[in-house]
């Protein structure tokens, strides 16, 4: 069964979250308010609550010969959609923090890029190699 998750986040700007996930990553707005808006990210809700004084403070970790961002929230795609998704990304000039990173550790094998939105979010976007390796072992 796939069931779509929910995430409420803090962000400094509604209009301007907004846009970078409707415009930059072809996100959907839902409801909304002049306080918050649901974005629809590839059928999963995350809310952002405008707070202008929230900070966190997190560290980045190795995995392999990358820094990952200890923080971060992703979205697992088919391949063709992860791939046409990083084009439109390039074509725009969105900076990736980590270009089709590649890890090989079977199962689980995939490839990721993140971004980091307009408060500061590490955004991951992964594929993986076989078709429901998510949660094998």
């Amino acid at each position: 069964m796939s069931t779509p998750f929910h995430l409420s986040l803090p962000c400094r700007s509604v209009s301007t979250t907004k846009s970078f996930y409707t415009d930059q990553l072809g996100a959907y707005a839902g409801r909304e308010a002049s306080t918050w808006v649901d974005i629809d990210l590839y059928g999963n809700q995350i809310t952002f609550i405008k707070d202008e004084s929230f900070h966190f403070d997190y560290h980045n970790y190795r995995f392999g010969d990358s820094i990952i961002p200890a923080f971060h929230f992703g979205i697992l795609l088919e391949k063709s959609v992860w791939e046409e998704l990083f084009d439109k990304l390039s074509e725009a000039k969105i900076t990736l923090t980590e270009k089709r990173l590649y890890l090989r550790a079977e199962p689980g094998e995939h490839q990721s890029y993140f971004l980091e939105d307009p408060n500061g979010y590490t955004v991951e976007f992964k594929c993986f190699s076989k078709e429901g390796d998510t949660f094998n072992k």
